[in-house]
């Protein structure tokens, strides 16, 4: 079976030919998918009431030599961005750490001038769109939001009912575009990049350390956590230092631009 699969994939694709006891086992995984990641196959028997043998017979069918390999491939399948727990409960204390180690990292990756390099791209662009996909859709989004305060001529892509074509064309070597895309990129992500690139358009990537190098400006954010899911701590970090820098480029007339937007908070009663 791929490797890419799950387990709960792998159940579904075999549920109607397992007996009865496996069956058992197997429903228990459906409705508890996180315990392959955790737990024994005695411990998994005793949760879903049948024998240690029916359960190791149940992963052997699903293509696992045994429950060790079973809890290796969750293990390395959340390593890739899938949400699977690796634990009952948080420990808090490790969490933190981890959040701190990857903002050090982060921190760390912009010490060649990539961020300075990064922010005089975005400041001197006629146009600047940051472009987000799936988990990757909010991070752009914060980061146009704080973008748009240091400067105009900002927007997000791709804008609900548009096509990536509709959004992207037009742009040329004066714009930029920010190209946000963490793991569990969409399919066309290297699409939009390659045609971006054929075009002479400035880019920016903001992406996980897997993404690699493109040629473009890459400015990387670790999201791997102790949790099921990824954390984004230390991209929104970076969202915040790429739009201060860009803001530092023209101090003046950012500052000018600040006043004018809260000036019209004020006239539209917008914020408390």
């Amino acid at each position: 079976m791929p490797v890419h699969e799950d387990i709960e994939t792998r159940i579904r694709d075999t549920y109607d030919s397992l007996p009865p006891g496996a069956r058992r086992a197997a429903d228990h995984l459906l409705r508890h998918p996180d315990d392959a990641a955790v737990y024994s196959a005695t411990e998994i028997a005793a949760a879903s009431g049948v024998s240690k043998a029916t359960v190791s017979r149940l992963f052997r069918t699903l293509g696992y030599v045994d429950a060790q390999e079973v809890r290796e491939h969750a293990r390395a399948l959340r390593s890739t961005g899938v949400p699977v727990s690796v634990g009952p409960t948080a420990d808090l204390a490790a969490h933190l750490r981890a959040e701190h180690a990857a903002l050090d990292r982060m921190v760390d990756g912009l010490a060649d001038g990539r961020l300075d390099r990064a922010a005089e791209l975005l400041a001197s662009a006629r146009e600047v769109v940051v472009v987000g996909f799936r988990n990757s859709y909010p991070v752009a989004l914060h980061l146009r939001q704080q973008l748009t305060q240091a400067r105009g001529g900002v927007r997000i892509a791709p804008a609900p009912g548009q096509s990536v074509g509709e959004e992207l064309g037009g742009l040329g070597a004066e714009d930029a575009v920010v190209l946000v895309g963490f793991r569990r990129r969409p399919r066309g992500f290297g699409s939009v990049l390659a045609a971006l690139t054929r075009r002479g358009v400035p880019i920016v990537v903001v992406a996980d350390p897997e993404f690699g190098s493109s040629g473009t400006v890459t400015l990387v954010a670790p999201v791997t956590s102790l949790s099921a899911f990824d954390s984004y701590a230390a991209a929104m970090s970076l969202a915040n230092l790429l739009a201060a820098a860009v803001l530092a480029r023209d101090l003046r007339g950012g500052r000018a631009r600040v006043e004018g937007i809260t000036a019209l908070y004020g006239e539209l009663d917008e914020l408390e």
